[in-house]
């Protein structure tokens, strides 16, 4: 027994060892260290919002059906989204001129906004939690519908950074239809039209009713693109 025992507990180490040597894993262990080194404590955030205004707001979505009441739990979301600004590392370079595709309630922007940057959201008009929110937050949206082959409109300044989380105006559910390559060519050009020279693209995509977030056409398209794919997550460099 006691050799078994010795020899499962080697092959359990094994495995481990063998994940620590894989690039994606390193990259998140790596994420994971930056964050612990650079925090940005959840309390520095909340202390700048309106504490009885976030109070009335959670009390008349409390026990609400809507999927969309989730998002009145403000410290959930803002945790998600510290950890995205980390990951992107906003709180550690000058401040920058931000664009937020489905930009819903605002949580990315309000915390970008508390570390100087500039910022515009991009979304629909359908839930008002996201208005109240917004206001709350005090993130400025723009009303817009993004279609494929439509171009976004003239947001009035260019961008360092244009991003888009939990994307779903890349798809359409009632066929189950996603963006091809040739959608997203367009799109992509487009947003070069909104980004400054040195400008970056980041996309956080939803997974497709098969549990993938592309196929692999699509992938290998991002990737000639020069994009650095990543599960979800599509980081598209300057140029």
């Amino acid at each position: 027994m006691g050799g078994a025992g010795n020899s499962a507990v080697r092959m359990r180490f094994s495995h481990k060892v063998s994940k620590l040597t894989q690039p994606l894993t390193y990259r998140r262990a790596w994420r994971r260290a930056e964050r612990l080194i650079h925090p940005l404590p959840l309390g520095r955030f909340l202390a700048e919002i309106d504490q009885a205004r976030l109070a009335d707001l959670q009390a008349r979505h409390a026990g609400s059906s809507e999927h969309y009441a989730k998002y009145a739990d403000v410290p959930r979301w803002l945790r998600l989204n510290i950890v995205r600004a980390q990951d992107l590392k906003m709180h550690r370079c000058p401040p920058q001129s931000v664009l937020d595709l489905g930009c819903g309630g605002g949580f990315f922007l309000f915390i970008l906004q508390q570390l100087g940057h500039r910022c515009l959201g991009l979304d629909i008009d359908v839930y008002p939690l996201f208005t109240e929110l917004l206001d709350l937050l005090g993130v400025q949206r723009r009303v817009w519908t993004i279609r494929p082959g439509e171009p976004l409109p003239d947001l009035g300044r260019k961008f360092d950074l244009i991003t888009a989380f939990s994307i779903d105006f890349n798809r359409e559910s009632k066929r189950d239809w996603w963006w091809g390559p040739s959608e997203w060519a367009f799109f992509l050009d487009d947003l070069k039209r909104h980004l400054n020279p040195s400008g970056r693209i980041f996309l956080g995509l939803n997974p497709r009713n098969d549990g993938e977030y592309y196929s692999p056409e699509l992938r290998e398209f991002f990737l000639r693109r020069g994009a650095s794919v990543e599960r979800e997550n599509v980081a598209i460099p300057p140029g």
